[in-house]
C-alpha cells in the first residue's frame, strides 16, 4: 500500500523546475511517510478499510454481469426467459444490498481512521505548544499557530478521507474491471489499456503544478490569520491611533496574494475533471466501437457488449476521482508539512534526569549570570544578587534595562547563557519546572483571564479551593465588592481575557488568584498599574500582609510604591548600578535619586 501511494505521489508532485521540483517531491514523500507512520495505531482499521473496499467493489462489479446475462435471456421476439431472469433479479437485489452494506461499513471505518488521526495530531500539537520555549512563541505570530492547528489539520483530514474513500476504491475498481474485461475479451481490453495512459498523463501534468500553489496558499493563509488575530486583539489601539486604513491596506495586500495563489491552485484542480472526462469519453467510444464490431461478427453477445459498455463507463469514473484525490492529496500534504514543521520544533531544554521537587525557603542567589535574547545583542552581563528569605526586593530602572528579563530568568521561562540561579541553595536547572514555578506567585502588568466564571479564574492555580477560600482571597484583594455587583456574583461568566470587565477589575482578579495560593515567593510586575489611586492604597496594604515572611520581587515604574522595600536594585543596560534601601539611595544622589525626583518633576 505504501509503495503504491508513493509511486502516485512521485509521479503527481513533479514541478516545472528540476531543482525545486526535486525538493518538493522529496518533501512530499517525507511528509507522506510520516503520515503513514501516524496511521500505524489504526492499521487494523486500514486493513479493514481495504478489505471492505474490495468487497464493495466486487459486489458492484458483479451487477453488470448479472444485467448482461439478463439481457441475453430476453433477446428476440417472444424469447423472454422469465424462469431464468427472475432468479437473476433476486441475486441482483441481494448483491446491491450487500454492496450498500459494505459501503456503509467502509464509510464508518474511514471516518474512524481520519478523525482519530486528526484528533491525535491536534493533541500532539497542543502538547507541543506546552513544551515550546518562550523564545519560539515570542518570535512567531499566534494566528499562524492557530491556523496550523485548526485550518491545516482540517484540510489534511479532508485529504486523508478522500484518500481512503476514493483513491483505494478507485484503484481496486480499475484493477477489478480490467480483470473482468480480460476474462470476457482480451482484444477490447487492449483498447482500454492503450487509452488509459492519456488520462494518467493529463492528471500528472495538472497535479505536478498544484502542490506548489497549495503549499503557498497554506503559508499565506497563515499570515492572514495572524494579521486578523493581531488586529482583533488590538482593535482599541488600532482605532485610537487611526490605524484602520493602514491595517486595511496590509490585509488587502495579503488578501490579494491569497487570491492569486488560490486562483492558480483552484484553476489547476478544476481542470482535472473536464480533462480526464474528455479522455475517458474517448475510452468509452473506443470500447463501444470495437465491441459493436465484435457483436456484429458474432463473437460477442449483446449482453456481453452491454457488460463492456457498463464497465467502460465505470472504468472512467475512478480516474476522475483519483485525479481529484491526488490534487487534494497535494494540498493535504502541504498542510501536513506545516503541522509536522511545528511538531519538529526544538522543545525547551529538558529537565535534568535527577531533577528534584523544590521546597523553597525564599532564599535566592544569582551568580555571574549572562543572558541575551539574540547572540548579537547582550542584555544581562555578570549579574549577581543574593536575596535572603522574606526580603522585599524592588527592581527599578529605565525601559529595556532588563527588569522583566530578570523575572523571566527567575521563573525559568528562559535559561541563562552562563552563570546560575539558585533557590534555597539548589540550581533551578536541577529542579522540576512545575515545582519552581509553583513556588512563585506572579501578578503581571499584562493580565490574563480565561473564558469562564469569576470563581474559576480566581481558583485557576488552586482548583480544589473551597468557596470560602475564594471569597476570602477576593476580599483580601478588594475584589469582593465589585464581584457581588456582577449579575451572577462569583458565578458570572467573563469572556475571553475578561473582555466584559474593566482592566482594573481584571487586575484585581489576578491579584486575588495569587492571594488564594500564597506561595513562598512573590513576583509583582507593575501589579497595580491599572488600579485607581484609592484602591491602590488598599491593595498596598493587602500586599504588605501577603508579602510578610515571603521573598518578594517588585518591578515598579512608580517609585513611590517601593519605599518600604528592603533592597532596591537600580538596573540599567542589564547591570546593577546601585543597591540599597530608599533612604540610602536618595542620600547617595545617584541614578536612583535622579529617577525618583524626575517623576515628581514630571507631575
Amino acid at each position: 500500500m505504501k509503495a503504491n501511494i508513493e509511486r502516485v505521489v512521485n509521479r503527481m508532485s513533479l514541478l516545472s523546475g528540476k531543482k525545486s521540483g526535486s525538493t518538493d517531491r522529496r518533501q512530499s514523500l517525507v511528509t507522506l511517510q510520516r503520515v503513514l507512520g501516524c496511521l500505524k495505531p489504526y492499521r487494523v482499521y486500514v486493513f479493514l478499510s481495504i478489505f471492505l473496499a474490495i468487497l464493495s467493489v466486487a459486489s458492484q462489479l458483479y451487477i453488470p454481469i448479472l444485467t448482461g446475462q439478463a439481457i441475453d435471456f430476453m433477446l428476440g421476439p417472444r424469447q423472454v426467459d422469465l424462469g431464468s431472469i427472475l432468479p437473476l433479479l433476486g441475486i441482483l437485489a441481494i448483491t446491491a444490498g450487500l454492496s450498500a452494506g459494505f459501503q456503509w461499513l467502509l464509510s464508518l471505518s474511514n471516518n474512524r481512521i481520519t478523525y482519530s488521526l486528526s484528533r491525535d495530531l491536534r493533541d500532539r500539537m497542543m502538547a507541543k505548544l506546552q513544551k515550546l520555549p518562550f523564545s519560539y512563541l515570542d518570535s512567531h505570530p499566534y494566528g499562524d499557530l492557530v491556523s496550523r492547528m485548526i485550518a491545516d489539520i482540517d484540510t489534511f483530514s479532508d485529504g486523508i478521507l478522500m484518500l481512503f474513500t476514493q483513491l483505494f476504491t478507485g484503484v481496486i475498481t480499475i484493477a477489478g474491471i480490467l480483470g473482468f474485461l480480460l476474462y470476457i475479451n482480451a482484444t477490447i481490453t487492449l483498447v482500454v489499456v492503450l487509452l488509459t495512459p492519456l488520462s494518467l498523463l493529463v492528471a500528472a501534468y495538472i497535479a505536478k503544478r498544484s502542490f506548489q500553489y497549495f503549499g503557498t496558499q497554506s503559508h499565506v493563509r497563515g499570515e492572514q490569520t495572524a494579521l486578523v488575530n493581531e488586529m482583533i486583539e488590538g482593535q482599541k489601539v488600532v482605532q485610537a491611533f487611526g490605524y484602520e486604513g493602514r491595517s486595511q491596506e496590509a490585509f488587502d495586500a495579503i488578501n490579494r496574494r491569497l487570491q492569486k495563489v488560490t486562483l492558480k491552485a483552484i484553476f489547476y484542480s478544476s481542470i482535472t475533471f473536464p480533462s480526464t472526462r474528455f479522455v475517458n469519453n474517448l475510452v468509452y467510444a473506443g470500447v463501444g466501437l470495437v465491441g459493436a464490431l465484435f457483436a456484429i461478427a458474432g463473437s460477442l453477445s449483446v449482453g456481453q457488449l452491454s457488460i463492456f459498455l457498463n464497465y467502460a463507463n465505470q472504468y472512467t469514473k475512478p480516474f476522475n476521482e483519483i485525479a481529484g484525490v491526488v490534487t487534494e492529496l497535494q494540498n493535504a500534504l502541504a498542510c501536513a508539512a506545516r503541522v509536522f514543521e511545528l511538531l519538529d520544533e526544538a522543545e525547551e531544554v529538558p529537565e535534568d534526569e535527577n531533577a528534584v521537587q523544590l521546597v523553597s525557603d525564599g532564599n535566592v542567589s544569582v551568580e555571574h549570570v549572562f543572558f541575551s535574547y539574540t547572540p548579537d545583542r547582550e542584555l544581562i552581563r555578570d549579574f549577581n544578587l543574593n536575596v535572603k528569605p522574606g526580603q522585599k526586593i524592588a527592581i527599578v530602572g529605565p525601559t529595556g534595562c532588563g527588569k522583566t528579563t530578570l523575572i523571566n530568568l527567575l521563573m525559568r521561562f528562559y535559561d541563562v547563557d552562563s552563570g546560575s540561579i539558585l533557590v534555597s541553595g539548589t540550581d533551578i536547572r536541577k529542579v522540576t519546572r512545575s515545582s519552581l514555578r509553583s513556588s512563585y506567585g506572579m501578578v503581571l502588568q499584562e493580565t490574563w483571564l480565561k473564558a469562564g466564571t469569576i470563581k474559576e479564574n480566581i481558583a485557576y492555580g488552586k482548583p480544589e479551593a473551597t468557596e470560602e477560600e475564594i471569597v476570602a482571597a477576593a476580599k483580601a484583594a478588594f475584589a469582593h465588592n465589585f464581584i457581588k455587583r456582577m449579575p451572577e456574583g462569583y458565578d458570572t461568566v467573563i469572556s475571553e481575557d475578561g473582555g466584559n470587565i474593566s482592566q482594573g477589575q481584571k487586575q484585581l482578579l489576578c491579584i486575588a488568584r495569587v492571594m488564594l495560593c500564597l506561595p513562598p515567593m512573590l513576583i509583582l510586575d507593575e501589579a497595580t498599574s491599572s488600579i485607581d489611586t484609592r484602591t491602590e492604597v488598599k491593595i498596598q496594604s493587602a500586599f504588605s500582609y501577603m508579602m510578610k515572611g515571603r521573598t518578594s520581587f517588585i518591578v515598579a515604574h512608580r517609585l513611590s510604591t517601593i519605599r518600604e522595600a528592603d533592597v532596591i536594585l537600580v538596573m540599567n543596560q542589564g547591570s546593577i548600578l546601585e543597591q540599597g534601601d530608599h533612604d540610602s539611595l536618595l542620600k547617595k544622589g545617584g541614578f536612583y535619586s535622579k529617577l525618583y525626583y524626575s517623576q515628581f518633576e514630571e507631575t
